[in-house]
């Protein structure tokens, strides 16, 4: 069977299933002479005849059968590598998609950097936006992987807990809060807060803190985005509930200060997520564990920020 070709083996399988030199040529765009040529070669590498001729249905011989359960099995190898490979060039060429909500801005573009070393043929693509945002990039296959704090409940998804991720209230140095200690939480309610827009993952926490604290915030600015907000707490407009990591910068510079509050800071966990509805591709796969093995040996932020982050936890 050494002498036996590709082709050969296809015009079989196929003269197998129709039972007819002429529907198997149709399918292959060949003549029906061209077939049996090709079956008669097959026939002659084999040394035996594989198709009964004599009976008034081309049926196979015993021969025939016993080779058509691996030619079965050797085509459909060969499809199996074919998609494999097919996947693989789609790899090569289609971009990572990567969501991230915006307070994972603050760490996850160096975290990619470390992967990309590793896997320097893998291209990335980023998304950022708030955390509705980033739901409904995962409902609709447009990120292969999203960062967010808190997975969604209301789509089937899979989530991979990583690193933990503080949250609490930072004001300007010179604000009067800045230098209380244990504020109690009603206390709040006196100040001017910067809110992130709806939709935000940061805002919907700070939320169920003031509900489960039973207070009220009349003051109230909404911007949009991190860092609208921390350059008006800067300017001393008010305070904000962010973050840690998303102002772990600030707050190591003295640009800002985290608030001494009884209960706070919330923490977390930063969280990997796919759509359960989707296959996730090798480089996708790869680089959730990357994320997930960075985020448990506490490598996901640069060390000044890490000391930072862990200093307002205490």
């Amino acid at each position: 069977m050494r002498a036996a070709t590709l082709r050969q083996l296809r015009a079989f399988s196929l003269v197998a299933r129709h039972h007819s030199f002429k529907q198997a040529a149709a399918e292959l765009h060949l003549t029906p002479a061209a077939v049996s040529l090709q079956i008669r070669e097959l026939e002659l590498a084999a040394g035996l005849s594989l198709f009964d001729r004599h009976s008034a249905t081309l049926t196979l011989t015993q021969a025939g059968e016993v080779l058509l359960v691996d030619v079965h099995q050797a085509l459909q190898a060969l499809q199996h590598a074919g998609q494999a490979l097919a996947r693989l060039r789609r790899c090569a060429t289609t971009p990572l998609r990567v969501g991230m909500v915006n307070s994972a801005e603050y760490f996850l573009p160096r975290l990619m950097a470390q992967f990309r070393e590793q896997h320097p043929d893998v291209p990335l693509q980023f998304v950022a936006g708030n955390r509705d945002h980033l739901v409904e990039s995962l409902r609709r296959g447009e990120v292969d992987l999203a960062i967010m704090g808190s997975p969604p409940g209301d789509m089937a998804s899979r989530a991979v807990a990583f690193a933990e991720q503080p949250l609490g209230i930072i004001a300007a140095p010179e604000h009067p809060l800045a230098r209380a200690r244990e504020v109690p939480p009603p206390s709040l309610s006196k100040h001017e807060f910067m809110l992130r827009e709806p939709g935000s993952g940061t805002r919907a926490a700070l939320e169920r803190f003031v509900r489960d604290q039973r207070i009220e915030l009349p003051l109230r600015r909404e911007l949009t985005g991190n860092d609208a907000v921390k350059h008006a707490v800067m300017a001393n407009l008010g305070v904000a509930f962010l973050s840690l990591h998303a102002a772990a910068l600030e707050l190591q510079g003295g640009l800002l200060v985290s608030v001494d509050v009884l209960g706070l800071p919330l923490v977390r966990r930063w969280y990997v997520v796919e759509a359960e509805s989707l296959a996730l591709s090798e480089h996708a796969r790869a680089l959730r564990s990357f994320i997930v093995d960075r985020g448990t040996d506490g490598s996901v932020l640069p060390r000044a920020v890490a000391s930072e982050t862990a200093a307002a936890l205490h």
